[in-house]
């Protein structure tokens, strides 16, 4: 009986070649979306749960007040691990962990690595890192142990043992005492290269709560004690013993907060490695595929609705000749069925096609293996069986419950005489489409207004460039050297690049009006910054080279030391001062020193933040990186000679670059991933939506083939055929715009509050994702109408 359904479900199949073709391309587009992007899903929602003891392992990050302000960093002091390990039993233990770049160098090979992992030696214990050579308790219990990941061991040492050859890194010679298999894509700890992380310099050798900028985990031996380990940890942070140690003034305080591992990723408001991921984009992308779905499933009860018109005559047979309405009713869902496992298979093949352009699209490094997991597999067979259910399910329970006698007399009505069911379908279709559309458009606008936006700095046509191992040492001549170059406008450096500034301090400031205690964001610079930046000062001057004579270390107690200052609009008007009233004023960074300019206010953050006070001081020693502003007019003979004079100066490195602007990118590569995706999305939607439409319009005109002739007989024209046609399907997505505007308006707002600085939803995309839905419905509709138009009516009426 079961190979029968089959058979004449084949059979029904081949024979409506159309409305089998649109099934069965709209379920596999969309069942290979779907598996696409839970693939994504799934790797979010995994992160950093192949660590076997991830349940323990928390994440401190630091809550301080410091002059009346409340502050958060994902990053802590060299003390904090040390420290809470010896005082409470409930931390076993723990690993302080910073990545930086630097040069690797075996033999005739020399590179620059961005992902040298410093820790402490208990990383391996702590995390799951698979190590394929060598033992997590020894592999770092030296400092002049390294361990390389098996792909830089392949690039270094190709086939030959890399256990126990020397590397130099950073300059100076290292063991190789394992090799570890690359970190999983889902890590937020991904490196190339581990050393210890006492190797990073004198200054962390030293426990200190301050100097913040290690991300520090703790292993805890009760993953259910989380909160009162916090409880703890704070008790302890609050005594008096602690707050001397940190220097902590009467109503200031510094405490910790634990984040369990896997919450961080996807949780939390401070980022770590690199950027977290959203929760709300996950239920975003969950929606997204449940929508597809449902468009797709209504494509097919559309359809298979639309066609049941004329297959009265065979339910009918079938149910004189005795077929119940079980029989009946697995006829349909057979058919159902075998259009959804061809789709299943189709869809299969399609996403194992699409990985790397789906890769392109979401920024990760699936390999098409990862699409023939028993996971995503299983999760295809479930969307398969519930699309065979819903899909089918509504025209089986409708054909198999008709009457015989009525089927023989009047024919099969399956949505009743206003067609109610098709009708909120093709609404239901469109409105998805539009909401996607609208809310695509709006992101997209956002994005361009985030790269068009004034920064109060000019971002293009700088190239950043790091500065490493003995540079400081030539600092002066190497900038020189720099400045020579044919197509350099002007050349400065500084420990951060403006579009993201980390570094967080504290000022104090005395004036008429009494004491100020204000945190702030720090920058320390060399000469040229604001010019090379294209920064405008409001009020007095830049740093120039006379202002060093202030920073003077002749007397040992350092008495007449002074650090000269710059500072932004927003600092001085948290002080009180009008940035004339700034100028020559004095202001305490633990060093008092004078005010010499205001800067404009710039964005030294992504614009989700709002500007807030910035200090600029004089402090070339901390520079990280040459900032090149070049005239842009020959881009490539002017990086060859930054490459020449980098080689002539800097032999023992090699020449490293990028540009200023790729970094202010970076800070939106979610947004951007996520509008990409959303595009893909609506587009998809769209093509579906459409594909159902075409497919209904050409049944539409087979049911209304006569009347069209009769109408042409009595003289309508071209366009009284084609608005006969379209005029209902155009009303139809005329509502769904208007069902789908404010829905879409909602979340559009919602979504933009994550950004301080912001468009507002315009009209114009309302009305522009309006049109464009109508105009491809036309298109859509077009064919059909005008092959229906254009038809000799005799041949209509003889059709008929």
């Amino acid at each position: 009986m079961i190979k029968n359904y089959f058979k004449i479900a084949l059979r029904n199949l081949k024979k409506n070649r159309l409305y089998t073709t649109i099934n069965i391309f709209g379920l596999s587009i969309g069942l290979a979306a779907c598996l696409l992007i839970l693939l994504y899903i799934s790797s979010e929602l995994t992160y950093d749960s192949f660590h076997k003891k991830s349940n323990h392992i928390v994440r401190a990050t630091m809550e301080y007040k410091l002059s009346n302000e409340i502050n958060y960093a994902a990053v802590t002091g060299t003390k904090v691990g040390p420290e809470l390990t010896r005082r409470l039993p409930s931390v076993e233990d723990y690993v302080r962990t910073y990545i930086s770049s630097g040069t690797i160098k075996y033999e005739n090979k020399s590179f620059t690595e961005n992902r040298i992992l410093f820790a402490d030696p208990s990383l391996f214990n702590i995390f799951s890192f698979e190590l394929v050579q060598g033992d997590a308790v020894d592999v770092l219990d030296a400092s002049n142990k390294i361990v390389l990941t098996e792909s830089m061991a392949k690039k270094y040492f190709g086939s030959t043992d890399p256990i126990n050859q020397v590397i130099n890194a950073f300059g100076r010679d290292l063991i190789v005492s394992g090799i570890c298999k690359n970190p999983p894509k889902n890590s937020q700890i991904k490196f190339d290269f581990v050393t210890q992380f006492l190797n990073l310099n004198n200054n962390v050798k030293r426990e200190q709560w301050w100097s913040a900028n290690w991300i520090t985990y703790l292993l805890l031996n009760d993953s259910a004690e989380i909160v009162n380990v916090e409880q703890q940890i704070n008790a302890y942070m609050s005594t008096d013993l602690v707050k001397k140690e940190a220097r902590l003034d009467e109503g200031d305080y510094l405490k910790y907060n634990l984040e369990p591992l896997l919450d961080v990723h996807l949780k939390s408001d401070l980022a770590g490695f690199e950027p977290n991921g959203s929760l709300t984009y996950i239920y975003v992308f969950v929606l997204i595929t449940i929508l597809i779905l449902m468009i797709a499933i209504a494509n097919y009860t559309n359809l298979a609705t639309a066609q049941s018109t004329t297959r009265s005559a065979e339910i009918g047979v079938r149910k004189v000749m005795g077929a119940s309405k079980k029989q009946v009713f697995f006829q349909f869902i057979s058919e159902a069925t075998t259009v959804t496992v061809i789709s299943t298979i189709i869809a299969l093949g399609v996403s194992v096609l699409c990985v790397p352009y789906f890769n392109d699209i979401t920024g990760q490094s699936f390999s098409r293996m990862e699409l023939i997991q028993p996971l995503p597999l299983s999760m295809l067979l479930i969307f398969s069986v519930v699309v065979s259910a819903l899909a089918g399910l509504y025209p089986a329970l409708i054909l198999s419950n008709s009457k015989v006698i009525s089927i023989l007399k009047q024919g099969f009505r399956s949505t009743g005489g206003n067609g109610l069911l098709k009708k909120s379908l093709i609404v239901g279709q469109f409105a998805i489409s539009v909401f996607l559309i609208i809310f695509t458009l709006i992101i997209i606008q956002q994005m361009n207004y985030v790269q068009s936006k004034d920064l109060g700095y000019d971002k293009d046509h700088v190239v950043v460039m790091p500065i490493r191992g003995h540079m400081l040492n030539n600092f002066g001549s190497i900038k020189e050297a720099f400045e020579q170059v044919n197509g350099v406008k002007s050349v400065t450096a500084s420990y951060e690049t403006p579009e993201f500034v980390e570094w967080s301090d504290g000022i104090n400031a005395v004036d008429e009006n009494g004491e100020h205690d204000i945190s702030v964001s720090a920058m320390p610079v060399d000469l040229d910054f604001v010019k090379t930046m294209g920064m405008e000062l409001v009020a007095g001057r830049d740093f120039i080279t006379s202002d060093f004579a202030l920073m003077d270390t002749i007397n040992t107690d350092n008495r007449d030391y002074r650090e000269p200052y710059l500072i932004n609009e927003t600092l001085a008007k948290r002080l009180g001062w009008s940035p004339e009233e700034a100028i020559g004023r004095t202001i305490s960074k633990r060093v008092d020193g004078p005010i010499l300019g205001v800067v404009k206010d710039f964005h030294f953050s992504s614009l989700h933040d709002p500007i807030g006070p910035l200090l600029m001081f004089l402090g070339r020693n901390y520079s990280r990186n040459y900032m090149v502003r070049i005239s842009g007019t020959d881009v490539k003979n002017t990086l060859a000679g930054l490459e020449s004079t980098w080689s002539a100066r800097i032999s023992d490195q090699p020449f490293d670059y990028h540009f200023l602007d790729q970094d202010y990118d970076a800070l939106y590569e979610s947004e951007e991933r996520s509008s990409l995706l959303f595009s893909v999305a609506a587009g998809l939607s769209v093509l579906l939506a459409c594909l159902g439409l075409f497919g209904l319009v050409a049944f539409s005109i087979v049911q209304r083939t006569k009347e069209i002739g009769i109408r042409k007989v009595l003289g309508a024209n071209l366009g009284n055929i084609m608005m006969l046609v379209s005029k209902n399907f155009l009303i139809l997505v005329a509502i769904a715009v208007v069902i789908a505007s404010p829905f879409a308006y909602w979340a559009a707002k919602n979504w933009l509050q994550d950004f301080t600085y912001r468009i507002e939803p315009q009209l114009q995309i309302f009305v522009i994702a309006g049109l464009v839905t109508l105009v491809v419905t036309m298109i859509t509709i077009s064919y059909h109408s005008l092959k229906a138009a254009t038809a000799n009516p005799v041949e209509s009426l003889r059709t008929e």
